[in-house]
């Protein structure tokens, strides 16, 4: 269990990072009104990835692009 809640956490946090820089890269963009066009929205739901320490459920942070 210790495993699988570190390989969890692991990915969770890389998704988290590579969105943040994602947003982070686009941050200038705007469209006509003066809105970003790249923004975070949420998380979607709940997927299984299998692991070498076997199946975890990671929520993906959800992107506006």
């Amino acid at each position: 269990m210790i495993v699988l809640e570190g390989a969890r956490r692991m990915l969770a946090a890389a998704l988290e990072a590579e969105v943040d820089a994602y947003v982070a890269e686009l941050a200038d963009q705007r469209d006509g009104r003066g809105r970003r066009l790249v923004v975070r929205n949420g998380h979607a739901e709940a997927r299984t990835v299998t692991t070498g320490a076997g199946p975890i459920e990671v929520q993906a942070p959800r992107v506006n692009d």
